[in-house]
């Protein structure tokens, strides 16, 4: 893929997967798609086939409140992507979640992401904030 056309992909992938657009997201992942999350993040583990993203969209969805995922930057090679992101939350007070999404392509569609947090406490942090929410409610 040239880095125009992955540069493509990863854009629509997140208009479509940030606007719960699941039948135009999953048209642009392969059907053994995987998505692995860390073992030191709560949503841990791996979720596959082609309703993985949406699957672990709601995960993280409960997990956390999510206000917006911004892409600054994306490295792209042959046939995978890093995508450098911040994730801010629902509530302003908390910092930030950084983070890094390696893609790999196969055949033009997405085949797997990897995210990577630097710092794995903002989003305990976060979950610990909405569970707290959540018990007051």
């Amino acid at each position: 893929m040239t880095p125009e056309e992955i540069t493509d992909l990863v854009d629509r992938l997140y208009a479509a997967a940030g606007a719960g657009d699941w039948e135009s997201a999953n048209a642009l992942l392969t059907d053994d798609f995987v998505a692995h999350e860390s073992e030191a993040l709560p949503m841990a583990g791996a979720y596959a086939g082609k309703t993985g993203l949406q699957d672990l969209f709601a995960r993280v969805m409960g997990i956390v409140d999510v206000a917006g995922l911004e892409r600054s930057d994306l490295l792209t090679g042959e046939n995978s992507a890093i995508a450098v992101l911040t994730m801010r939350f629902a509530d302003p007070a908390l910092k930030p979640a950084e983070l890094c999404e390696m893609f790999r392509f196969r055949d033009g569609l997405c085949c797997e992401i990897k995210p990577f947090y630097y710092d794995p406490a903002v989003f305990h942090q976060a979950a610990a904030a909405k569970a707290s929410a959540g018990a007051e409610a």
